[in-house]
């Protein structure tokens, strides 16, 4: 079994992603789990998106859809979702890029391929959670980019460990069957970025921006 690193809710935060990145001593058999909010709020969206692009170069890569990509992607056809990328950091991804035309028109199909979750044996990667009254199958693909308290303090019915971000915490949230990564990154000046490393004995280690 390969190690799976995941990261997420980068940001816009490229120098956080690449003090962590520079702390791991990467295998070619690696495979990221990058698990969304990779934009908004942050000086670089542009620049993580093309770093995470990048990583593909050298190994197998997974990009799943956040809430700041959910948001943006329906923007232009819905009011409350152009409510929530202009009032949640959106302004800040348009200058990156320097129009909002231009974020689609560079990374647009980035966006549109963006997967809602990564299932293995082990391991379910999302990136808000899921509604434990429901199977996998029968998740609403708002609840797997927004969920929140429903998710996180209910035990869920999956066989595998839930990896996920979206709801910050000041240190990794680790609960019977879920881990949450998400420290606050971007959204505080100094949060830290973290990235989790599960290896093939189970083993978890965490990595963290300085």
């Amino acid at each position: 079994m390969p190690r799976y690193i995941a990261i997420t809710d980068i940001h816009g935060e490229l120098k956080k992603l690449e003090s962590v990145l520079a702390q791991i001593d990467i295998r070619p058999d690696d495979v990221f789990v990058f698990m969304g909010d990779y934009i908004d709020r942050g000086p670089d969206s542009k620049g993580v998106v093309d770093r995470i692009i990048e990583q593909s170069e050298y190994n197998k890569c997974i990009y799943l859809i956040g809430s700041h990509e959910y948001a943006l992607l329906h923007s232009p056809s819905d009011d409350y979702y152009k409510y929530l990328f202009d009032n949640y950091g959106g302004p800040a991804t348009i200058r990156s890029y320097g129009s909002f035309d231009n974020i689609f028109r560079i990374h647009g199909d980035f966006f549109r391929s963006l997967k809602f979750y990564y299932l293995t044996d082990k391991y379910l990667f999302v990136h808000a959670g899921i509604n434990p009254e429901y199977s996998l199958d029968e998740q609403d693909e708002v609840d797997l980019v927004y969920i929140r308290g429903k998710f996180i303090y209910s035990k869920h019915k999956l066989p595998q460990k839930i990896i996920f971000g979206h709801t910050e915490f000041e240190k990794p949230y680790i609960d019977e069957g879920k881990i949450c990564i998400d420290l606050g990154c971007g959204k505080y000046p100094n949060a830290h970025l973290c990235a989790l490393i599960l290896d093939e004995d189970g083993k978890e280690e965490f990595v963290y921006s300085e």
